[in-house]
């Protein structure tokens, strides 16, 4: 009986119902939108952001205090501490192995630098040699081999000509230097630190907008003879994909709790992959490149709230609309709710079928919203973002429980006032 009286009821009065699901449609249309969007827009922003380079930095613990003047090294080779590349692999080994997409490490070497332009004619001036990787294959403990260098962490450098090939003895020469001392692509370049010495020919004008536009940039394996130090650098920049940081995240871990710990180290919070890189490079430490990680978490969370707002208010403005609608239905049923009430139905009778009617258009409103949110969340990531998105259908129950709380929260009031009018007054006319 029940589900015939519902029937009846639904069919009633069509044009109310029309307007009540379209109001669910177009909330859970922009509520789908912006969710997809905030879900998966937030971790293809995170990835674009790593344009901005490395975000941690990567030093001996033991390290002498450095001697920089223009952000390059000037320690002799001799003094300081080291970190072994044969350790590196254990980066892809960390819980957040698949956050890190990309580490470089540097060596710095004061040489003397000869440009060879004719027998006569050699121009000599002193410098620092930087080894690095540039597109560096590193082999992982289970098979397989990670591409990885300062074409994945330092992506804006810009060079004139070619890059050296890591298994070369080429050098590319930063933009500053090459400037003051004339130095052009095919010129050969005598290099000599202490008693070793190395033959470098320029492939290319790099271009840093930072201090290594004043060096000379080679293949790790060349500085590393240079220096003495196979098998060793002095820093290591990487490139992680983080969470943007909250006030958690700035606790300090070894204060928490046994479960925060837990919450914490499984988060990929730059703090958090911090620790674990310590945990394989014992020895190191490890601090964030706060120019970047900063920029990264302020963006991120200023889009993500912007986007939350923006649920909260469309989900707000259909429970309004659907208060509305229930509103004048309730006032155009009286007669009818009299009647049934007269025969013998309870508030909770009436009251339930009012809210099954209710849930019914949620349902239908929830997944009409859902197909046209995801149409406007592809539009909208595209546009805006330039990152295309794809459909989820984790986010359809979400979508479907929110139309129904929408649809039960804006309806309630009023729902609630007419399951409770008592009949005679009405059925008298009054």
């Amino acid at each position: 009986m029940f589900i015939r009286l519902l029937r009846e009821s639904f069919t009633r009065n069509p044009r109310r119902k029309v307007l009540t699901g379209i109001a669910l449609v177009l909330g859970m249309a922009v509520a789908t939108a912006t969710f997809t969007v905030a879900v998966d827009v937030g971790d293809q922003l995170a990835r674009e952001f790593r344009s901005l380079g490395a975000n941690l930095l990567v030093t001996p613990q033991a390290d002498t205090l450095p001697v920089e003047i223009g952000g390059v090294d000037y320690r002799p080779v001799d003094q300081g501490a080291y970190l072994s590349t044969s350790a590196l692999p254990k980066l892809k080994t960390i819980f957040w192995r698949h956050n890190i997409l990309g580490f470089t490490p540097f060596l710095d070497v004061p040489v003397q630098a000869g440009i060879n332009q004719s027998v006569e004619n050699t121009t000599r001036f002193q410098t620092t040699l930087i080894g690095t990787w540039y597109r560096y294959s590193v082999p992982i403990e289970d098979g397989t081999t990670f591409v990885t260098g300062a074409s994945f962490t330092h992506p804006w450098w810009k060079v004139h000509g070619r890059w050296f090939a890591d298994d070369s003895k080429d050098c590319v020469a930063g933009a500053s230097v090459a400037q003051k001392y004339g130095i052009v692509i095919g010129d050969k370049l005598d290099l000599s630190a202490g008693p070793r010495e190395s033959l470098a020919v320029v492939t290319g004008i790099v271009t840093t907008g930072d201090s290594q536009d004043d060096a000379l940039l080679c293949p790790l394996s060349v500085a590393q003879d240079l220096a003495s130090k196979p098998g060793e650098f002095r820093q290591l920049f990487v490139s992680a994909l983080t969470k943007p940081a909250d006030a958690f995240s700035q606790e300090d871990p070894n204060k928490m709790t046994p479960t925060e710990f837990d919450r914490w180290y499984c988060s990929p919070y730059i703090t958090s992959i911090g620790r674990q890189i310590q945990e394989v490079l014992p020895g190191t430490h490890v601090e964030a490149i706060r120019r970047v990680a900063q920029t990264e978490g302020r963006v991120l969370s200023r889009v993500s709230l912007l986007l939350w707002i923006v649920t909260i208010a469309a989900l707000i403005a259909a429970a309004l609309a659907v208060g509305a609608t229930s509103a004048t239905t309730a006032m155009e049923r009286r007669a009818e709710v009299g009647l049934m009430k007269a025969l013998g139905a309870t508030n909770f009778l009436v009251g339930g079928l009012f809210l099954c009617e209710q849930l019914l258009l949620a349902i239908a409103g929830g997944c009409l919203g859902f197909l046209l949110g995801a149409g406007l969340a592809r539009e909208l990531g595209e546009t805006v973002f330039g990152v295309a998105t794809s459909p989820r259908l984790i986010v359809l129950p979400i979508i479907l429980a929110a139309a129904a709380a929408v649809a039960l929260l804006g309806s309630w009031i009023p729902l609630y006032r007419a399951a409770h009018v008592p009949p005679a007054p009405i059925l008298r006319g009054q």
